[in-house]
């Protein structure tokens, strides 16, 4: 009977934990609150759409279009994210990625978190060369791809986009993140 007992108590917890993360996920705001884009060469890449749309008090999109004027067969990203506390301070991640490298075989844990947020809303999705229209459509945050627990507060990611080893142009993105557990 004890074994019977055992089996219906893990379960029961198996089930509240179930009741519990899916509640969680609803007591959770992650959202857009700011997008920034520059181009620095605009004979080689240029910004034609950058910009936020809210479509309800919790989904804020992001609408982003760009084309790049000349094939890239060498493409570099380097990310920084930054929490704000009295400004925005260094926080969690600074890494540079080769992209093209990357599109082949997803190598680097904390770009496949990133890349994976917004894979389904892009035409980034091949390996190098690069040509032509780039653009990210409808993208929203999803709280249920953040496979980290993250704290907190306001955020910016940092994106400086290098193509052969030259600067092209940054993109900014900034986020608040609040688990309001008392929802729960």
């Amino acid at each position: 009977m004890s074994g019977a007992y055992n089996m219906r108590l893990n379960l029961f917890y198996l089930a509240f934990l179930g009741v519990l993360l899916y509640h969680s996920s609803l007591a959770v705001v992650f959202k857009f609150t700011n997008l920034v884009c520059e181009s620095y060469n605009k004979s080689w890449f240029q910004f034609h759409e950058c910009r936020l749309k809210a479509v309800s008090r919790d989904r804020v999109v992001m609408n982003m279009n760009g084309t790049i004027l000349h094939p890239v067969y060498n493409a570099q990203t380097q990310g920084k994210l930054f929490k704000r506390a009295n400004g925005y301070k260094p926080w969690l991640l600074n890494a540079e990625v080769d992209s093209c490298r990357f599109m082949r075989k997803t190598y680097y844990p904390p770009a496949k978190i990133i890349y994976s947020l917004f894979q389904e809303f892009t035409n980034i999705n091949h390996t190098c060369p690069y040509v032509g229209p780039q653009y990210l459509r409808g993208f929203y945050l999803k709280p249920e791809l953040l496979l980290l627990p993250f704290p907190t507060g306001d955020y910016m990611l940092s994106l400086r986009w290098f193509f052969d080893h030259k600067l092209q142009f940054d993109t900014n993105i900034s986020f608040v993140f609040v688990e309001d557990i008392s929802k729960i």
